[in-house]
């Protein structure tokens, strides 16, 4: 691993100042399993993506650690646990999908030390991406790989030149249950819903989020679901321990006799950002859920592009949908 400077800000202002003084050559670090034991140990790096030369260590910061239930929601510190968020009694109350959510990424040990903010911005999984020997689009690079070789866990649904999959399960859940991030930068905070917080392909290849450089994000607010909101959660994963999703289908909804009245549903696995399955929503909106359902979730099939090797991917994801608003149903 290349050598770095270890910097440790007591607060976020102090992080901000590192970021902006060393540029795109510094990272934010969370939990570190993703950028420590991934990224940098593998050489994962290109022309639009440069190894960093300096490491800004968040855990240092006390502000970005907890979590806090109020009338309105429920804000979680980027630098909360997850297994302090599967835990909360507030998180099991009001958001349960969060919880599973969390409790699908990983093993236990890296839940116990991987963070909710590091979950959301880690970087995609592609094993082109992750290869030192692809001089990818994503690290800046003139060509997709994926095209020509092997994409059997690649996106089936908005590549535009990349596809990739957004690898975060908690991403899912949040843009489902339609939470906002604060982000800080040197200009000041704002704040950015999940519906706008990821970027595909097609805006800026070289990103995932629209986070900039020297800029972090400090928390995030999940505002209460409405009173008798339905979640549900399911993930599949090619192996049954630990693993990142072949497909997963986050949807909180509200219901009236048996009629779907609103709701989101979200899909992960199956596209470069957390996919909001906005053709399955108007499929079934103001319709009887058990009679309206199968042909709803079929209606994923109109936007999907499969590949050369994950047609596969369709049928699970109109099948998973199916099965997950029911689940959230009974």
């Amino acid at each position: 691993m290349k050598s770095f400077e270890l910097y440790e800000p007591k607060n976020v202002q102090e992080a901000l100042v590192v970021l902006k003084t060393h540029g795109n050559k510094a990272r934010a670090l969370a939990g570190g399993s993703d950028l420590v034991a991934g990224v940098m140990k593998d050489w994962v790096e290109g022309t639009g993506m440069p190894m960093p030369d300096a490491l800004v260590d968040l855990s240092t910061i006390p502000q970005l650690k907890g979590i806090k239930a109020d009338a309105r929601g429920i804000t979680i510190g980027a630098m909360t646990t997850l297994t302090d968020i599967i835990e909360n009694k507030e998180v099991i109350a009001r958001i349960p999908l969060l919880k599973d959510a969390a409790h699908s990424v990983a093993s236990q040990l890296i839940r116990n030390y991987g963070t909710l903010g590091g979950n959301l911005n880690q970087r995609p999984r592609c094993w082109f991406f992750r290869g030192k020997d692809f001089d990818c689009f994503k690290k800046g690079g003139d060509f997709c790989y994926s095209v020509s070789g092997d994409n059997r866990y690649h996106a089936i649904i908005g590549g535009e030149g990349c596809y990739i999959v957004h690898p975060s399960d908690t991403a899912t859940a949040l843009l489902a249950l339609n939470a906002s991030a604060k982000i800080a930068g040197p200009a000041g905070e704002r704040t950015v819903a999940f519906d706008n917080l990821f970027v595909g392909p097609g805006v800026n290849i070289l990103a995932e989020n629209v986070l900039k450089p020297e800029e972090l994000m400090t928390e995030i607010f999940i505002p209460n679901p409405a009173p008798g909101t339905r979640q549900a959660w399911t993930k599949l994963k090619n192996r049954q321990v630990y693993d990142f999703a072949v497909c997963a289908v986050a949807t909180a909804f509200t219901v009236e006799n048996g009629t779907w009245k609103d709701g989101r549903i979200v899909m992960g696995g199956v596209a470069p950002v957390p996919y909001r399955a906005l053709v399955v929503e108007n499929a079934i909106k103001g319709k009887d859920i058990k009679a309206a359902i199968k042909q709803a979730s079929a209606a994923i099939r109109t936007v999907a592009r499969p590949m050369s090797m994950n047609a596969y991917k369709v049928d699970i994801a109109a099948n998973m949908l199916e099965r997950t608003i029911l689940a959230g149903l009974a």
